[in-house]
């Protein structure tokens, strides 16, 4: 019962209050002014939202009650407007902004762009706050208004940056002591001094905020830095370490670099060193100047791993800073024995002209350490350069010496012979240098196929003194030269000199000497010479010996077949038969050929018959059968010889025998009584090949054939459709004839004119080719290559001839070296290969083909020929060498790693030519593509050591080292190999490629490095 009463009564009074307060609001809404009075208590109550509807009502139109006052209204809408601002209330931002600018009441209006001011700063719209407070009047305003309008604007043009007009605000604040932001005006003003460097006045500012919890972690740094600008820097370097001390400073890093570098200053390295480490270790991006100073810290605690890599990201600048840290790298490298780094740093500190002391000792230890590293090309370069640009350094006796060890030791013969020739006052020990660096030059120039200049260089050895160690080489190499040329008798005598004192290096042996000599010989027909050379060379043949010693054994019994000693050449034939060698069908024939020696026909033919059975695929098939023809025709078995001919005829591989087949067939089928027969052949002969001797020597048989048939202009009109006119054919041949008497005679100019003049006259005549092609001979004599060139060209487009083999090969020799038209020479060394009869004409024209190839860059092409020259026995080293190199190149076009790698491998073993250091640099390259980069590295680096005279590959090997060293992401070897090629690349296409490549280094640098960007 209790608890009911006691809710009625609650109840009761809840009512009576509603009652009461309903009273007082219909009161209110009746009595303006009373509205206006409460509404103006809950404003300065800050009951913006109890006062804001009061307002709201008082300052609009349509009232109930009495009519208010229009002061009344007015106060009322600026209060209403100032409760909404109050309340941050945007939709009524507008109103506010209208009341200001068209109120006519001015105190009302001059105070709402005061609050509109605050309003709009304390949403940090300070343009639009500036924009109000210059418009209000300071009249209408409190004391506190004021000094919070001036703050308030002062800090608003402080985020603004608009420090001239800040700072007299914040001074006029700073001033009063009293005011609420008296510590953050001061603050503030001093930010704006330190700024402006004005530190005095800063200092005061900072010394009073720096009292204020709120400005103690952050003034301290400012202290300090206005202490340094002062001088002051004992007290700086306390005030920052104090306040380190303490912890939680804002500027923490900023402070850990001041103190760092004034210990720095000081020489207190070890002091600075973790102040600094901090401070770059805790900062993303740096000064150089913050980095040179910690690495140097570093440096002089010898930590040569940290000031390495601190001094690595200094490089490639042009100040003294970058020189030194250069300089200091270069010597913390080699404190760790690392000269390869070292030499690349003093490199750079070498191309810097800040500090000339620091350039001259840079200068000459990189020429030092090239050489320490093998570098000889660059070695002998810088040496020069620095012997001519410091001619009284105290490092020129040391400098001297290296470039005398350095020529002594350099592959780069032809810069080498260059630097020789500029060294006034030669020492003995450089006289006695000179032979070998000749002797080294012409043997590039052999490996190079420049014989020419080669057998000049051997040639003035001869004429040297101190030349014993190459005396005996260089006549070697004379005679070896001699022979590639066909200049048989001066490779017997160059030869036979050597091997009255020989000595042995590389493919200068006896064994060689001998082996070439015996061919000399041979080809000079002297056979019982040729057998005492081949002899010593054969003496070793066996089933599983070299190639050159079975060749070797081959050519004894061809030298003993020469002599007639045919049952000791038929002993040889037949072990080597025996043996199975690769010469066993040619030895197999000239057993066939001894037979017939011996007069036993019937034997001879017996072995021919055999020979098609047991070797089916013999180059010498086609040789074979036509020795069985000819033996079958000597002993009158026409019908046999026709079986024989007509399986030449139809061997598509033995085109070359084509003319004299036809023409023996129709001579065999004529003495058979088968004219028809006989006359077809004849007439395919004139037809297919008009040019070859063979149809000229057809003409009397086609002429009887034709009479006995009783159709002699048939003949006339054959022989004109087929070029061959009847009626010019007495002055053709008086005409032909009356040159070659001359030429007999040796009387060549008279004999040129002569060929020349039947030419004119008989352009399609019976001898024109005989006339081109004694024309082109006196032409070669006499040095005009290309009317020799001319006149060979047509005998050789009349293949097949008499002359077409000669022809072709000195057409293709002319086109290859004299013109460098190397498609049209492939054409006719192919030509060559096709119908060489004589082995050296075959394997010069593989090997011409073959150059041909590989100048034009035709390695898919190439690559059988160069397979099937080097299945060929007797094939010079540089034969061997291009072969690899073009498999190696095929190879490596598709990618083929492995073999490629052999290949190349093999052309660096046989010797230091443009080829091997081609091979080594392609091997680096494989590497890399492979990402063996180490391996790369090294590989690159061989044919900058070993192969200096080939300036491009060289080139290409810095490059590529440039690109290793960015993959590794050393940066700096990166940009120090690239800038170094860029400063010294003697090609415009090298330097462009590395520039491009250099700036992708820096670009990558900037990103990873510590170093701000200026």
């Amino acid at each position: 019962m209790k608890p009911l009463i006691r809710i009625m009564l609650v109840l009761c009074l809840w009512v009576g209050q509603l009652n009461q307060l309903g009273a007082q609001s219909t009161a209110i809404y009746n009595d303006p002014d009373a509205s206006f009075k409460q509404a103006k208590d809950w404003y300065q109550q800050e009951q913006f939202g109890l006062a804001y509807p009061l307002f709201k009502w008082l300052s609009q139109n349509d009232h109930p009650a009495s009519q208010v006052p229009d002061q009344l209204k007015a106060e009322s809408q600026f209060y209403a407007l100032v409760c909404a601002l109050k309340q941050q209330d945007k939709t009524q931002e507008n109103a506010a902004l209208e009341f200001a600018s068209m109120n006519q009441q001015k105190p009302l209006a001059q105070r709402m762009h005061y609050l509109l001011g605050e309003y709009f700063f304390q949403q940090q719209a300070f343009a639009k706050a500036q924009e109000q407070y210059e418009q209000t009047g300071i009249a209408n305003l409190s004391n506190a208004e004021i000094a919070s309008l001036k703050f308030h604007q002062a800090y608003g043009y402080f985020v603004m940056k608009d420090f001239n007009k800040a700072k007299p605000l914040f001074n006029t604040v700073r001033q009063l002591e009293q005011d609420p932001n008296y510590i953050e005006a001061n603050y503030y003003y001093g930010f704006i001094c330190f700024y402006e460097k004005d530190y005095k006045e800063a200092l005061a500012g900072f010394r009073i905020s720096e009292k204020d919890s709120r400005y103690q972690l952050v003034v301290p740094f400012y202290l300090s830095e206005i202490y340094y600008f002062n001088g002051q820097t004992e007290l700086a370097l306390q005030t920052a370490q104090q306040a380190l001390l303490k912890g939680g400073q804002f500027y923490d890093l900023q402070m850990r670099q001041l103190a760092g570098h004034i210990l720095f200053e000081q020489r207190s390295y070890d002091k600075a060193l973790p102040y600094l480490k901090q401070y770059v270790n805790g900062t993303e991006k740096v000064r150089r100047e913050d980095i040179y100073e910690l690495s140097y810290c570093y440096y002089e605690a010898s930590n040569w791993p940290s000031a390495i890599e601190g001094f690595k990201q200094l490089g490639g600048g042009a100040d003294s800073l970058a020189q030194n840290s250069m300089y200091l790298l270069a010597n913390a490298y080699l404190k760790i024995n690392d000269k390869n780094n070292a030499r690349n740093a003093f490199q750079f500190c070498a191309a810097n002209n800040s500090n000339a002391l620091q350039k001259e000792v840079a200068s000459f230890h990189y020429a030092k350490l090239s050489y320490d590293l093998n570098f000889m090309d660059l070695s002998l370069k810088e040496l020069q350069a620095f012997m001519a640009k410091y001619p009284t350094s105290v490092y020129l006796p040391e400098a001297r010496e290296l470039l005398v060890s350095t020529l002594s030791h350099s592959n780069n013969f032809k810069d080498a012979l260059v630097l020789y020739e500029q060294i006034p006052n030669k020492t003995e020990s450089l006289k006695q240098l000179y032979p070998s660096l000749v002797f080294g030059r012409a043997v590039e120039h052999v490996n190079d196929q420049q014989l020419l200049k080669a057998d000049s260089l051997f040639g003035i050895i001869e004429q040297l003194p101190n030349n014993n160690q190459q005396l005996a080489l260089s006549q070697f190499w004379r005679g070896e030269i001699a022979y590639r040329m066909g200049k048989n008798e001066a490779a017997v005598i160059a030869l036979s000199s050597y091997l009255k004192n020989p000595r042995t290096n590389g493919q200068a042996t006896v064994l060689n000497a001998q082996y070439s000599l015996g061919y000399a010989l041979l080809k000079m027909n002297n056979y019982a010479a040729a057998k005492a050379n081949f002899e010593p060379v054969a003496n070793r043949a066996s089933a599983g010996s070299s190639a050159i010693e079975q060749d070797a054994f081959l050519r004894v019994a061809d030298c003993e077949f020469m002599l007639r000693s045919y049952k000791t050449a038929l002993k040889s034939y037949e072990q080597i038969i025996a043996w199975q060698l690769p010469a066993a069908d040619y030895a197999a024939f000239q057993k066939a050929i001894i037979a017939g020696a011996l007069n036993k026909p019937a034997d001879k033919l017996n072995q021919l018959d055999q020979f098609q059975n047991q070797y089916p695929r013999s180059a010498l098939l086609a040789d074979v059968q036509m020795e069985i023809a000819n033996t079958q025709m000597s002993s009158e078995n026409y019908a046999a010889a026709v079986t024989a001919l007509e399986k030449i005829l139809n061997n598509s591989k033995a085109t070359n025998y084509h003319p004299e087949v036809l023409l023996k067939l129709g001579v065999a089928n004529f003495n058979l009584d088968k004219n028809t027969e006989s006359l077809d052949y004849f007439k395919q002969l004139v037809k297919k090949y008009p040019n070859a001797p063979q149809s000229n020597d057809a003409v009397d048989y086609i002429r009887n054939l034709f009479v006995a048939k009783q159709q002699p202009g048939d003949y006339v009109s054959f022989m004109k459709e087929n070029g061959k006119d009847v009626s010019n054919n007495e002055a053709d041949s008086l005409s032909y004839k009356s040159a070659m008497i001359r030429y007999e005679a040796k009387d060549f100019v008279s004999a040129q004119q002569g060929f020349e003049a039947y030419l004119k006259g008989f352009p399609q005549g019976r001898y024109q080719m005989e006339a081109h092609y004694f024309t082109a001979e006196i032409a070669l004599t006499n040095k005009n290559n290309p009317l020799a060139l001319q006149q060979y060209q047509a005998v050789a487009d009349q293949a097949p001839n008499r002359y077409a083999e000669r022809s072709s090969l000195q057409t293709a020799r002319i086109l290859y070296f004299d013109n460098k038209d190397y498609t049209a020479a492939a054409k006719y060394f192919g030509l060559l290969k096709s119908m060489a009869t004589q082995q050296e004409n075959r394997l010069e024209a593989m090997r011409g083909l073959l150059r041909c190839q590989f100048k034009t860059e035709q390695w898919q092409q190439a690559a059988p020929n160069a397979q099937e020259l080097l299945a060929e026995k007797g094939i010079a080293a540089d034969d061997k060498t291009m072969a690899n190199l073009v498999l190696a190149k095929n190879n490596q076009l598709q990618e083929l790693w492995l073999p490629a790698t052999e290949a190349y491998k093999t052309v660096i073993a046989a010797g230091r030519s443009e080829w091997a250091a081609e091979s080594q640099y392609r091997l680096a390259e494989i590497q890399f593509k492979q990402h063996r980069l180490p391996e790369a590295e090294k590989a690159a680096f061989e044919v900058i050591k070993k192969w200096g005279s080939y300036e491009a590959w060289v080139a290409k090997s810095y490059l590529l080292l440039g690109d290793i060293y960015f993959e590794q992401k050393d940066l700096f070897n990166a940009e120090a190999t690239f800038k170094s090629i860029v400063d010294n690349a003697s090609t415009l296409a090298v330097k462009k490629e590395a520039q491009l490549k250099l700036d992708l280094v820096l670009v990558e640098k900037n990103k990873t490095n510590k170093i701000e960007q200026q």
